[in-house]
């Protein structure tokens, strides 16, 4: 199914940034903007069966990922999935429990990874790549659409696990006792996710992001090996294969890191969680090119009032004229008041004088 032609760059408020072009007001869009938070969401949810159900469902899958930019306007969409597709994908069982999240079958040492097989994400992949093509179709012209991936990091944090973690200690002691075996394991999740994103693109994603929520578990010289490096392949790769694809990273939690992680990886874009100080960081990610996307509190969101109008506006300003795009410091949570993100945009439209 293919989906349509991508928006010019004359015509994308959201990619106008990546040409080195700060604009205003910025682009707005939001982490998890598709969710539990909308009841329009919960209704198709109830509908699709499993959480996994949902995000193989292009249909379904499409529909929820188109529901926040008719509601909100947001500047861009970005794909209904989940980061577990990729082991999913592999052959690793993975489930979702209400009240408990993802459950997977552990993989802990080097002799399990023949479980994982990537010539078997075919069928699966390309039920993502319908999705995308069907957003391409529906979403308005001028709206970009983000593909997206785990990084190989924090998603091996979950396979080896088998569910999330306050620590991530399962991995980084594999990582400790057998740092071969494990790089194994993140060599086989870092080519696939570069044929992942690599697919996205092709369906129509105009700009890619990958999610390191775990990056800042690890200690500095851990850090080199297991998220810079890999994330470095990723980019070399998608750019040689898409040169005019955007690709985002965001390394959350890695704090003082973060232009030594854009240098490293050659990202186009830097996601900054709520503890990363964009005034400090902005003139040397603007003298690297890079533009910067970030970083309300997502419980701002959901307090809202006039705390929330203060950081808003204050968050434009730290970003002064550099490459900028609005975003949370992390994903909407589920108590969030629809009516408060509507509120923000509304205050990111105004920009630095609301």
């Amino acid at each position: 199914m293919p989906g349509r032609t991508p928006p010019r760059l004359s015509e994308c408020r959201f990619l106008q940034p990546f040409s080195g072009k700060a604009i205003s007001p910025p682009p707005v869009w939001l982490m998890r903007q598709a969710g539990r938070y909308l009841p329009e969401y919960r209704e198709i949810r109830e509908k699709a069966g499993g959480f996994l159900d949902l995000c193989y469902t292009p249909t379904l899958a499409a529909e929820v990922t188109l529901q926040p930019i008719r509601r909100f306007g947001f500047d861009a969409a970005i794909l209904f999935s989940d980061i577990l597709v990729v082991p999913h994908a592999l052959g690793q069982k993975v489930e979702f429990k209400e009240g408990e999240g993802p459950v997977l079958e552990p993989i802990r040492q080097a002799a399990d990874l023949s479980r994982l097989d990537q010539s078997r994400t075919t069928d699966k992949f390309a039920k993502v790549y319908e999705t995308v093509a069907r957003v391409r179709d529906g979403l308005p012209r001028g709206t970009a659409l983000i593909g997206f991936c785990g990084a190989p990091w924090t998603v091996a944090t979950y396979v080896v696990a088998g569910h999330g973690t306050t620590d991530q200690a399962d991995a980084r002691l594999w990582a400790y006792r057998d740092p071969e075996g494990f790089s194994r394991l993140i060599d086989i999740l870092t080519t696939t996710s570069i044929e992942y994103l690599s697919g996205q693109i092709l369906a129509g994603a105009d700009v890619v992001q990958i999610f390191d929520t775990w990056a800042g578990a690890l200690p500095t010289n851990e850090l080199e090996r297991w998220v810079i490096t890999p994330t470095r392949k990723i980019v070399t790769e998608l750019r040689s294969r898409h040169p005019e694809v955007p690709v985002i990273g965001f390394p959350k939690g890695i704090g003082v890191h973060v232009p030594h992680y854009v240098e490293e990886t050659g990202v186009d874009g830097i996601g900054c969680d709520t503890t990363m100080p964009m005034p400090e960081l902005r003139d040397r990610i603007a003298e690297l090119g890079v533009v910067m996307q970030g970083n309300l509190d997502p419980l701002l969101l959901v307090a809202g009032g006039v705390e929330l109008e203060r950081r808003v506006c204050e968050i434009i300003s730290e970003a002064g004229d550099a490459p900028f795009i609005f975003n949370l410091g992390h994903g909407i949570v589920p108590q969030t008041p629809p009516s408060h993100v509507a509120r923000l945009v509304e205050l990111v439209r105004q920009g630095s004088s609301g």
